[in-house]
């Protein structure tokens, strides 16, 4: 077993994990990320994408990581996610409609370009939880 390090992820609705981890990855807004042990003091703003988390033991965890910060300060790490859904949580039904939602409004004439971005971001964010979901179903 690898060397591990402390790791706490909060998100709005509570801590969502806190405890030692062999990795995390996840996308930042500069692009994908992954902290091991010894990492460097670092902070970063994370993106929306798929993360993963390598626990003590060797276990991964997959979830759908939405906007947040990242830091790693004297070798411990803290993800405060927005959104952070454990891919088994995840309700593909609900994220396949908000799909299809999302792919209606874009297809829509005359939208603004605000109301545009908007549906494009609504329907990343449902393919990112969809992927994540599928992803663990299939293991």
């Amino acid at each position: 077993m690898g060397s591990t390090f402390h790791l706490q992820i909060a998100s709005l609705d509570g801590l969502m994990y806190d405890g030692q981890v062999q990795s995390v990855s996840c996308r930042t807004i500069h692009g994908d990320l992954a902290i091991l042990a010894h990492h460097m003091n670092y902070c970063t703003a994370i993106g929306m994408g798929k993360a993963v988390v390598v626990l003590e033991d060797g276990t991964k965890r997959e979830a759908a990581c939405i906007g947040g910060m990242l830091t790693v300060m004297n070798g411990e790490c803290r993800l405060m996610a927005t959104t952070w859904e454990w891919s088994e949580d995840i309700d593909v039904t609900r994220a396949e409609a908000s799909k299809r939602r999302a792919e209606e409004k874009m297809a829509q004439t005359g939208l603004s370009e605000q109301d545009y971005k908007m549906a494009e971001s609504k329907l990343h964010r449902a393919l990112v939880r969809i992927g994540t979901a599928r992803r663990d179903r299939q293991n």
